[in-house]
């Protein structure tokens, strides 16, 4: 039997050639295995343990302190190219709860009435849900509704979406987007899709623009974990601590 001499470490081995060719064998079949299972989809399971870390991933929004509530507006009333319309959407999320893609559809006709006064309960409509059911919020925080008059009167100084009737909806086109970008045009949405629980697909709606815009100004006041839905968040979690039902929630 054929034999080779191997050098190693200043010494010499010899080893058969079959013996060589067996463990040559051996060593290509381990890794063509490793290589056709790096090759297969992931099993259902894996795709679920992956899908849950996403969800739970997304679902960490900060929720913040008052302190940081506080700080946050201070942060972006000074900073901000549009504190007006900044600070309202930061606003509208801590404390009515509104996600952003809502924020970026209710319109002003959803916010006044005729005369121009605010309404305290807004209804909005199923189709800018993300369930697509209609609920309604409240605006009975100061620092919202001042927000929401700071902003108007911007509008109207600016002539954003504004009419000849300035005694009807304070001058502002009624069927316009409350919140506008600063050339006065409404927030592009994006249509998206997801899977329902029933495995169906279903297409909805996302302001990928607002929500972008939204978590910068959480990182611009170094909020950590801040993202456009720690508003909803932070609200839910005041709800709860006031002693409010976690399914009504």
């Amino acid at each position: 039997m054929a034999a080779i001499s191997i050098l190693c470490g200043g010494r010499r081995f010899s080893q058969s050639t079959a013996s060589i060719a067996t463990r040559f064998s051996e060593t290509c079949g381990i890794q063509a295995v490793l290589c056709w299972k790096k090759s297969l989809p992931p099993t259902p399971s894996e795709s679920v343990s992956d899908q849950s870390c996403s969800e739970v991933h997304m679902a960490q929004a900060t929720s913040l302190q008052p302190g940081q509530i506080r700080h946050l507006l201070r942060v972006t009333a000074a900073t901000s190219r549009h504190p007006e319309r900044d600070t309202l959407v930061l606003l509208l999320g801590l404390t009515a709860g509104m996600r952003v893609t809502e924020i970026a559809q209710i319109e002003v006709q959803d916010v006044l009435f005729p005369s121009g006064s605010l309404r305290e309960e807004i209804s909005l409509r199923a189709a800018i849900t993300k369930g697509c059911r209609q609920r309604c919020i409240y605006l009975s925080h100061a620092k919202a509704i001042d927000a929401i008059d700071q902003y108007l009167s911007y509008r109207a100084v600016r002539r954003l979406r504004t009419t000849s009737e300035p005694s009807r909806y304070r001058g502002l086109e009624p069927a316009s987007k409350l919140i506008l970008t600063h050339k006065g045009y409404k927030f592009h949405l994006n249509t998206k899709r997801r899977v329902s629980w029933a495995g169906e697909p279903v297409d909805y709606l996302a302001c990928d623009s607002l929500q972008s815009h939204v978590t910068k100004l959480y990182r611009d006041a170094g909020i950590r974990g801040g993202s456009s839905h720690s508003g909803r968040r932070t609200m839910a979690s005041r709800l709860i601590q006031q002693g409010a039902d976690v399914e009504t929630v």
